[in-house]
């Protein structure tokens, strides 16, 4: 059998360079804490925490730094979000005896100057990777703009399709380990459909160059063994890579996982490996296919022995609408039944498979009587789902996910399939409210703990609220002056007010604000839910008050009044109460005019009651306005006396 090696296999440049200095610092006597995993690679990652390097969140550093000891933090090659990493820069000032460490990969340090220098509120930045790597979760940190991540051809299809601005300003850029075909596609997409994109091929040059050498191997292999950790992107692709050209080829993370009857009857083995593979992990790898001694050996091994409990990895044979059939290179077939692939209701397995792909299930039970191996999707799923739920708690990422039933102290959310608790005090749900409102809405979460023993993981609605309230709020303060007008929200009432959401910031309207006329209490005009008209009267930044204005001219009576009527005009008004004196009429809304009881009839009257009653509506003439006291005179006589003259001037003139 020819082993061939691939030469660019292993470590690129920037994970030399962060591994060579990690190891470098847990020879000296400072504590050496890593952000993070330092590369995505589990068994060198175990390598250093037994040499002493302790895995931590951002969270933990300024505790760290209070302790008072020698500390050095290592930020991983993927880098970090870029307000993260102002709050280090920040800390390490603060602290003599704390010194952060960026070992970002260069490469990807370059697309963050990029982001950072060619993006704006006017750009758009797409990113095309994997949307929840870190990497690409450090990238999107610098937008300054509204950005978006690809992951396939078919989700830049989905976004090309729905777009309406063809001439926006956009900034294309590549995770560095992305697939170059993938980006060339995209790449070209963009030119055609952007005419002001502007576009960096930012994949890194060792990437595209391990990436063709893969190719290249893999075709000229009968077999192929890629190297690496499975949460590595760039193996990913590489693994992507040559299973596209070897039909013969495996992901192993170390020479133990090899199972030789993968490889009956091939004559030429290729091996590759990630850039976060260390060169012993390859060196061990290629002395274990360089003993596989003869065809009659591998032939003998492709009889494995399956066991409950095994992992394995099949070849779809069949496909029907209750299961499919896999060829496991063993005596025993896999079948994997529609219950223990998805719990979506009216799944098409025909859609979700095809012969020839490849599927991973562990083994539920074997039976050796009827060749029959009985295999488990949604547990393979369920464990690679729980990896990812722990990169989003080491990486404080937002998630998204559908709240599926009200439990006793709270409600049961799905992220990605993985059922992940929410305390009641963590729901947003006001103490003792219905938890089961929650239940079928989809809500943002961060993961809060985790419990890696018993595979439990604890999140919070809140602590996303209390994120996006902050943001709102400092945007608030940032753009907030006196004269502003916002669309307020009425929240609460209160005896003397109405407290009002200005989008994350509550403004009060004073009782004397709301209305012209004097009010008991502001129900009297709002309630809570109305969106109403607001504008800032004053605001007090540090406490954090702000006093709003409502009222205006077009709700002042008296202003109606005056742009509506004048002295010498007649109008219909309505009697609404009496004195001795006179009656008192409601011209419009909220103004009222006296109608002096000399003024009610042309013969003398004792009362007003005796001529008029309360709810009629008569007609009057203004013969005064007292601006100055906004009161109004009013007169039923003067309009019968005007009658009467018109009455006898017309007899005159006949």
């Amino acid at each position: 059998m020819k082993v061939t090696v691939a030469k660019e296999a292993g470590f690129c440049f920037g994970v030399k360079r962060a591994t060579d200095f990690v190891e470098k610092e847990l020879s000296g006597s400072a504590e050496v804490y890593i952000l993070g995993h330092l590369i995505h690679n589990r068994i060198y990652n175990e390598q250093l925490a037994a040499r002493g390097a302790k895995v931590i969140g951002i969270d933990d550093v300024e505790a760290i730094a209070k302790q008072g000891r020698e500390a050095r933090v290592i930020i991983r090659t993927h880098g970090i979000p870029k307000e993260q990493e102002q709050h280090l820069r920040a800390l390490e000032a603060q602290y003599p005896n704390l010194l952060i460490e960026d070992m970002t990969c260069p490469f990807v340090k370059k697309i963050h100057k990029i982001a950072d220098e060619n993006t704006g509120a006017e750009t758009t930045l797409a990113v095309v990777g994997n949307p929840v790597h870190p990497e690409v979760l450090s990238i999107l940190s610098y937008a300054k703009g509204e950005s978006v991540v690809f992951d396939s051809e078919e989700a830049l299809d989905a976004y090309i399709k729905q777009e309406k601005n063809p001439e926006k300003s956009i900034i294309l850029v590549a995770q560095t380990t992305q697939n170059t075909s993938l980006w060339k596609k995209c790449e070209k997409k963009f030119k055609k459909v952007y005419t002001n994109a502007i576009i960096f091929d930012t994949i890194c040059s060792v990437t595209e160059k391990r990436q063709c050498e893969a190719a290249g191997l893999a075709q000229q292999s009968d077999g192929m063994i890629v190297i690496g950790g499975r949460e590595s992107s760039n193996t990913h692709k590489l693994f992507e890579i040559a299973s596209t050209h070897c039909k013969k080829c495996v992901l192993v993370e170390k020479a133990e996982e090899i199972d030789k009857s993968d490889f009956a009857g091939c004559i030429s083995i290729g091996i590759t490996a990630g850039a976060s593979t260390p060169s012993g992990i390859i060196e061990e790898v290629y002395k274990t296919m360089a003993e596989f001694e003869n065809f009659e050996e591998l032939l003998e091994a492709s009889f494995k022995t399956l066991n409950t409990g095994d992992t394995v990895v099949g070849t779809v044979m069949s496909v029907s609408n209750n299961e499919i059939r896999l060829d496991l290179g063993a005596k025993a077939t896999g079948v994997i039944t529609y219950d223990q692939i998805t719990d979506e209701p009216g799944a098409d397995l025909n859609a979700m498979f095809k012969i020839g792909d490849q599927v991973e299930g562990f083994v539920i039970k074997v039976s050796d009587i009827d060749g029959i191996a009985v295999l488990s999707k949604k547990r393979v799923d369920s464990d690679k789902n729980w990896k990812y739920i722990v990169e989003a708690k080491e990486n404080d990422t937002v998630l998204e996910g559908k709240v599926v039933e009200a439990v006793k102290g709270g409600v049961l959310i799905s992220l990605s399939g993985v059922r992940v608790f929410i305390p009641a005090s963590l729901s947003g749900v006001p103490k003792g409210g219905d938890l089961s409102t929650l239940v079928g809405t989809t809500q943002r979460v961060k993961i809060i703990d985790i419990n890696e023993q018993r595979h439990r993981a604890y999140a919070s609605i809140r602590a996303v609220l209390r994120e996006e309230r902050k943001a709102k709020e400092d945007a608030f303060w940032a753009t907030v002056e006196e004269g502003k007008h916002y669309q307020g929200t009425v929240k609460n009432l209160a005896t003397y007010g109405a407290f009002v959401d200005l989008g994350g910031v509550d403004g009060m309207v004073h009782n004397s604000e709301l209305s012209w006329k004097h009010i008991k209490h502001p129900s009297q005009v709002v309630k809570v839910g109305d969106v109403i008209d607001v504008w800032v009267k004053s605001f007090d930044k540090e406490t954090g008050k702000i006093s709003l204005g409502y009222k205006t001219d077009d709700m002042n009576s008296w202003y109606v009044f005056k742009n509506k009527y004048a002295v010498g005009d007649v109008a219909t008004v309505k009697i609404v109460s009496f004195t001795p004196f006179g009656a008192f009429a409601e011209i419009v809304p909220g103004t009222d005019g006296l109608i002096h009881i000399s003024q009610i009839s042309k013969t003398k009257i004792a009362q007003p009651s005796d001529v008029l009653e309360i709810g009629q509506e008569v007609e009057v003439k203004i013969i005064d306005i007292d601006e100055e006291k906004e009161k109004v005179s009013l007169s039923i006589r003067a309009l019968l006396e005007d009658a009467a003259a018109e009455v006898a001037e017309t007899a005159d003139a006949e």
